[in-house]
């Protein structure tokens, strides 16, 4: 029962620790400052515009008795005083001493100089049968020297400040708590979706890197942001899936030339000066050990690429002539072995890129399909224009790429059965320094098959999303 109550506890503390409800704590927070500095603000107009009131009308009066005849003075007080049937007008005249004389005002206020100005009297007024009230009056010197005091009861702006507080009260009390409560409600649905990223992320942990985090389909930010995992995921998987197919091709690659390697070795070791072919043997050594440098090498420049640091020598290349000169460096080698190698390309393309790196991954795509093509073949190298960008094609009419290795060409050391049985045989790194290439750019790879038999590659120089 206490575990229960435990849990039940944390999983509303969960709830209130969420964003949604913090965001919503901090509305909240924000609504109930700012409508009350609104109430506040309507207040304060209200209560100035009603004292603005309150003395124009001690004015008028204080203006019309001053200006009567003192015989008719007492009688005016008392037309005035019967004309206010709320009872908010007071009115008294007093001696020069200061003695009562007529009116409804027994007492001079002592916070009201005889100035004729218009004061608040804090301390309130004084009446006949009545508790001090708020009002805000003036005193005034007749002629004769007696004292005549005007005042008006300001209690009606004290009961509109009332009726805003209530107001705001009220106001607030059916707003912040339903709006609580609905916060509440509403981060049950992003913790629910937290809690299926982990429970989906707890077999990924243990290493199995084919799940993915769910997504709802709602697009927000919760599916933004699983999204974004699992296109990391795949990343992942496929670097692993490259590591582990390193591994494997690295020892199946390797075996053949180091053990050529050390049975020269081990010749040179037994007979020793009386090698009579000691030279050769000493120069098929340096070129295995050169063989296999080379294989190291292009794996620390696929490296390098994937690192990402060669953007800094990106720029606006004319495609055109990058191809030019691809065309250029192979024409011979396509005229040796009897293939036909054709250039097309627009008047005008252009791409942000390194053309360094650019006439790298042209040049491995072009030396690629002469390999594979046969004596009589055709290799066209073609650019495009198209609505998003450039396209360069380098289609051939060699045995093609079957569609179930066409992922997989592009790992590390990667060789079909085909190039196996080629005289001479690479170490299945040329793609994959393609494929890292285009992915630096953020450009697209594409394999297909040439109309007509045959393997077309394509890059697709428009940006997509680039690695971070």
């Amino acid at each position: 029962m206490h575990a229960r109550r435990s849990a039940a506890l944390l999983r509303l503390s969960d709830h209130w620790r969420s964003a949604t409800a913090r965001l919503i704590f901090i509305y909240g927070a924000f609504f109930v400052v700012w409508s009350s500095l609104l109430i506040g603000l309507v207040y304060w107009e209200t209560s100035r515009y009603l004292a603005h009131v309150v003395d124009e009308i001690v004015e008028q009066r204080a203006h019309y008795l001053t200006s009567i005849e003192r015989e008719r003075l007492p009688q005016a007080l008392e037309a005035t005083g019967a004309l206010d049937l709320r009872g908010v007008m007071s009115l008294g005249l007093f001696a020069a001493d200061g003695t009562y004389l007529e009116g409804n005002i027994e007492k001079i206020p002592r916070d009201l100089p005889a100035d004729g100005r218009i004061r608040e009297l804090p301390l309130g007024l004084q009446r006949a049968g009545r508790d001090p009230q708020r009002a805000r009056g003036l005193a005034t010197r007749l002629p004769n020297g007696e004292l005549l005091v005007i005042a008006r009861d300001t209690s009606v702006i004290d009961q509109v400040g009332a009726i805003l507080r209530h107001a705001l009260f009220w106001g607030l009390t059916l707003t912040v708590i339903p709006g609580l409560i609905g916060g509440l409600l509403l981060s049950r649905r992003p913790l629910r979706r937290v809690r299926e990223i982990e429970a989906a992320v707890a077999p990924i942990a243990r290493g199995d890197l084919g799940r993915r985090l769910p997504v709802s389909g709602r697009g927000d930010e919760v599916d933004l942001l699983a999204g974004i995992v699992n296109r990391m995921l795949g990343e992942i998987e496929r670097l692993i899936g490259e590591v582990k197919g390193v591994c494997d091709s690295i020892a199946h690659d390797l075996r053949t030339p180091l053990t050529r390697l050390r049975t020269q070795l081990h010749r040179l070791q037994q007979k020793g000066d009386q090698c009579a072919d000691r030279g050769p043997l000493l120069e098929r050594c340096v070129a295995d050990v050169d063989a296999l440098l080379d294989r190291f090498r292009a794996l620390l420049r696929i490296s390098e690429l994937e690192d990402l640091r060669r953007r800094a020598g990106f720029d606006s290349v004319d495609l055109g002539e990058t191809l030019r000169q691809v065309h250029e460096l192979y024409a011979p080698l396509a005229e040796d072995q009897g293939i036909a190698f054709r250039l097309e390309t627009p008047a005008k393309a252009s791409v942000h890129a390194d053309p360094n790196l650019l006439f790298e991954a042209f040049s491995n795509l072009v030396a690629n399909a002469i390999k594979f093509t046969p004596g009589g073949g055709k290799v066209c190298l073609r650019a495009s224009l198209e609505a998003r960008g450039a396209r360069v094609d380098i289609l051939d009419s060699g045995p093609g790429i079957p569609s179930g290795e066409r992922d997989i060409v592009l790992q590390r050391f990667y060789r079909s059965e085909r190039d196996r049985e080629l005289p001479e045989q690479g170490y299945g790194l040329g793609l994959s320094i393609v494929s890292a290439i285009v992915r630096l750019h953020g450009f697209q790879l594409q394999i297909g098959d040439n109309e007509g038999g045959g393997a077309r590659i394509s890059v697709c120089c428009w940006r997509q999303a680039l690695p971070s």
